[in-house]
């Protein structure tokens, strides 16, 4: 298996609506924006939501999703529009096992852009990208067992539902949980469109 670190992958692929593309320096102040407006459904969910945003933490995040991408220790990805540049959440996926290959996919939504298709239009082409840059066998989403939403983008993209683990998470307001573990595995019949590549720093 060659080193994770020597493998040559764009930074930046398409799917219908978005340009999707690991975070670069400056992104700061358009994730500290986004996360600003949806910030009572994030906090409702993740816990690093939970301290009031800055410009400052958006932006190291930014950086630090940037040297993971690098490093190809995470995966973390930015969804912008392609006709106006407005971003309109973040995905992308977790090292699982890099001798499966499998990775666990995450993602939020801005609030203005709920309900419109982003998420499921995202993951699908997020979960292609996985098969074919990264060869992976098995991706996952998980998800608090109350959170419909992330569970519908789920089932949408073709993901099954492989259990309930009972009492399994801490939720954000400090009551114990349990989450949905949802899977596609490589045998998996994936209809979806081909995300176009595009070329590392455009």
């Amino acid at each position: 298996m060659v080193a994770p670190i020597l493998l040559d992958l764009p930074d930046a692929f398409e799917s219908e609506r978005l340009l999707i593309r690991a975070p670069r320096p400056g992104d700061g102040t358009a994730i500290d924006e986004a996360v600003r407006e949806t910030l009572g459904p994030l906090r409702q969910w993740m816990d690093w939501a939970l301290p009031e945003p800055s410009v400052e933490l958006s932006e190291a995040f930014a950086r630090r999703s940037a040297a993971d991408y690098i490093a190809r220790t995470g995966f973390p990805m930015l969804l912008w529009l392609k006709d106006d540049t407005s971003l309109v959440g973040s995905s992308g996926f977790y090292v699982r096992d890099w001798l499966v290959p499998s990775f666990e996919i995450g993602y939020w939504c801005r609030a203005r852009f709920e309900g419109q298709g982003y998420m499921t239009e995202a993951v699908r082409a997020i979960s292609h990208f996985a098969f074919a840059e990264l060869g992976a066998r098995r991706l996952e989403i998980r998800c608090d067992a109350r959170n419909e939403r992330s569970a519908r983008v789920a089932r949408r993209t073709g993901y099954q539902l492989e259990g309930r683990f009972r009492n399994h998470r801490i939720d954000t307001s400090g009551h114990l949980q349990d989450s949905l573990i949802f899977a596609l595995v490589s045998d998996d019949q994936v209809v979806e469109a081909t995300p176009c590549t595009v070329r590392n720093g455009s």
